[in-house]
């Protein structure tokens, strides 16, 4: 390993502080769907209202991430970084008081457009610590602070719930943001490492109609859009799920809520390892980010539409924990994909701009399982639809991925246009 292959000094410090960034972060997705059934019996919403308020965590996450993301191509993403976590934090206090369905949503609006650029920028913050061959296990570590977020904080806050209220859950969070706060503001720095450009001139600076439209990006986020489609359920109505459908109470039901992230934990640490080790083995990106992680995609949209012809409460759960989950590794390749096709002073754009295509899921996804809910002739029938649909869109995904996903070759074609832009033919590039 050459020197400008070791990270930076301190590197695994703030991989470590982004991890705990990202593990609040999903604590504050995941607390509505865990507080479903008390939060529609006190507010006596319908399952297209509660539907609703799901979706609107994600209002404004796309445009925010964009907004976000552009901006930390220009400024640190240390200060970005404090900004959105004090936002976050705040934002969960009002829920305290007695609140409706109007003030729920206009906080989840808000907190969703705070927590909207959170993955990129964190992405893009810690790519300044390591270099493209070391990048998959912190990528790894930093996507399972969501997992993370889920296992070690649902319990608590679902014994809250039953033993208060879901009101009080909601400011445990806000609480554990604002510690947070201060850690970074104590210890969070910029990283130092620059990547080589795209061209072995200039800035190697793409025009983004090109980064925006390679294949090879767009299948990605495609892929990881079917994937998140299932996140985003996940977060909103699977407790919801448990208690409604499968008969458990809301006591079991919330800790059993922690079962897709452990598994889907486990899948990320492997298949980031293992993608990671097929790249410095010298495999191809096409087999290692691309065709690897798309298949299981393929294999997870396989499994959902059986969850309805499970024969016991328990082998829905399993097959409903590792269809969800068992594609989980795209979240790590598609921003090491963006990465080493993007120039790093465009990245943090880019993968706001991929991040805000893939969550477009999380406003789709909970509106549309509160339609098959409330229209279905029972609520458990209405959410085995949504698992079949959920299903053919993985099985889609997927096989767009495995199709599409081919790096090398757009490197090469994105060089050529890094080449033009900067007047010189790409011969002599």
């Amino acid at each position: 390993m050459t020197a400008q292959e070791r990270p930076l000094k301190g590197a695994w410090l703030m991989t470590g502080l982004l991890f705990l960034f990202m593990l609040i972060n999903f604590a504050d997705k995941v607390v509505v769907g865990l507080a479903a059934r008390p939060i529609m019996q006190e507010l006596q919403l319908t399952p297209q209202e509660f539907g609703l308020l799901g979706s609107s965590f994600f209002f404004l996450f796309a445009v925010s991430a964009v907004v976000v993301g552009f901006l930390t191509n220009r400024i640190h993403a240390r200060r970005t970084l404090l900004a959105m976590a004090i936002v976050w934090s705040l934002v969960q206090f009002p829920m305290l008081a007695t609140v409706n369905l109007e003030v729920l949503m206009a906080c989840r609006i808000i907190l969703g457009a705070g927590e909207g650029p959170a993955a990129p920028v964190a992405t893009h913050a810690i790519y300044k610590w390591f270099p493209d061959s070391l990048r998959g296990l912190p990528t790894a570590i930093i996507a399972q602070g969501s997992a993370l977020g889920v296992i070690v904080a649902v319990p608590t806050l679902n014994w809250i719930i039953v033993h208060h209220s879901w009101h009080w859950a909601f400011g445990a969070l806000g609480v554990a943001g604002l510690v947070w706060a201060v850690l970074w503001l104590a210890f969070g720095r910029e990283g130092t490492l620059v990547d080589r450009p795209a061209s072995p001139h200039g800035n190697g600076h793409v025009p983004y109609r090109y980064l925006i439209t390679c294949p090879s990006i767009v299948a990605v986020s495609c892929t990881c859009f079917a994937t998140y489609w299932g996140l985003s359920l996940g977060l909103t109505w699977f407790t919801s799920y448990l208690i409604q459908g499968l008969g458990y109470s809301q006591a079991v039901a919330g800790n059993l809520t922690i079962l897709p992230w452990i598994f889907g934990l486990c899948v990320v640490l492997s298949g980031g390892w293992l993608s990671q080790r097929l790249t410095r083995a010298g495999v191809s990106s096409r087999i290692a980010r691309g065709i690897f992680p798309a298949a299981t995609v393929i294999l997870g949209g396989c499994l959902m539409p059986l969850v309805g012809s499970m024969p016991s409460p328990a082998a829905k759960l399993a097959v409903l924990v590792i269809g969800s989950a068992i594609g989980s590794t795209i979240y790590v390749v598609i921003p090491m994909i963006v990465s080493e096709l993007t120039p790093q002073s465009q990245r943090a754009g880019m993968l706001a701009i991929t991040n805000s295509f893939v969550t477009v899921a999380g406003v789709l996804a909970p509106l549309v399982m509160g339609n098959f809910i409330q229209n279905a002739a029972s609520p458990v029938a209405g959410y085995e639809h949504g698992y079949v649909i959920m299903g053919l869109l993985m099985i889609a995904g997927g096989l767009i991925g495995v199709l599409f996903i081919r790096p090398e070759a757009d490197r090469a074609r994105l060089v050529a246009h890094a080449a033009r832009t900067a007047g010189m033919r790409p011969a002599q590039a």
